[in-house]
C-alpha cells in the first residue's frame, strides 16, 4: 500500500506520522509520501488532502498539475482520497460560499467553509461515527457540509450538520484525525 499526503500547504506533517502510525497500530505493509510534484503520485493507492487554507491549496495543485492527476487516477479508480476539514471543501461537488476554490469534485456534497468561526472558536467534541462508535474530534476554523446527495452516505453529525460523509473511494471530513492518537478513521480509508 502506498499512500500520499498532499504536501502543498496545511498539516503535512502531522498526517505524514499519524498514517505511518495508524499502518504499524493495525499492522499493515506499505509507505506514507508527501506529495509536492506529479510525479510524486506514482503509483499511490491512497491520498490525503490535509487541513489547510482551501483557496490555497487549489491554487497550488492546479498549478503544479497535481489537480489534473488526481482526476485522471480517481476517474480510472486508481485512487481513494480522503479530504479532512479544507480537504474535504476540495472534495465538494459545490462550494456555498467562496467561488475561489476551485473543488475537485469527487464527492456528491455541499460545503460551507469557516462555518465554526475562526481560529479562536477551535473545539473538541465527542461524535457518534457510524460503524465504530464515539471518536474524540478536533475541530479548527472548520468547514461544514451542508448536503449530502446521491450515493454519498453521512457518517456522522455535530447536532444536526455533517461532520463526515463517505462516497465509494472517497471520504470527507470537517474535523481533524491526525491530531489525536485514534487511528481508526485512517483504517476506514484503508480498507475501501
Amino acid at each position: 500500500m502506498k499512500v500520499g499526503v498532499l504536501g502543498i500547504q496545511g498539516d503535512v506533517s502531522e498526517h505524514v506520522i499519524a498514517a505511518r502510525n495508524a499502518m504499524r497500530f493495525h499492522n499493515l505493509q506499505g509507505e506514507v509520501t508527501t506529495v509536492r510534484r506529479v510525479e510524486d503520485m506514482k503509483n499511490l493507492d491512497y491520498l490525503i488532502i490535509p487541513g489547510g487554507e482551501s483557496t490555497t491549496i487549489s491554487r497550488l495543485m492546479i498549478k503544479s498539475g497535481i489537480y489534473d492527476e488526481i482526476l485522471k487516477m480517481t476517474e480510472q479508480g486508481e485512487l481513494g482520497v480522503i479530504g479532512t476539514c479544507a480537504g474535504s471543501i476540495l472534495m465538494a461537488k459545490d462550494v456555498v460560499d467562496d467561488n475561489r476554490v476551485i473543488p475537485l469534485k469527487l464527492m456528491n456534497i455541499s460545503v460551507r467553509r469557516n462555518f465554526f468561526g475562526r481560529q479562536r472558536e477551535s473545539f473538541e467534541t465527542e461524535l457518534e461515527i457510524k460503524g465504530f462508535g464515539k471518536y474524540h474530534a478536533v475541530f479548527i476554523r472548520a468547514p461544514v457540509i451542508e448536503k449530502c446527495w446521491g450515493s454519498c452516505e453521512v457518517l456522522a453529525k455535530i447536532g444536526d450538520k455533517i461532520a463526515m460523509a463517505r462516497e465509494g473511494r472517497f471520504i470527507a471530513l470537517i474535523f481533524h484525525p491526525e491530531l489525536t492518537e485514534d487511528y481508526r478513521i485512517y483504517k476506514l480509508f484503508f480498507d475501501l
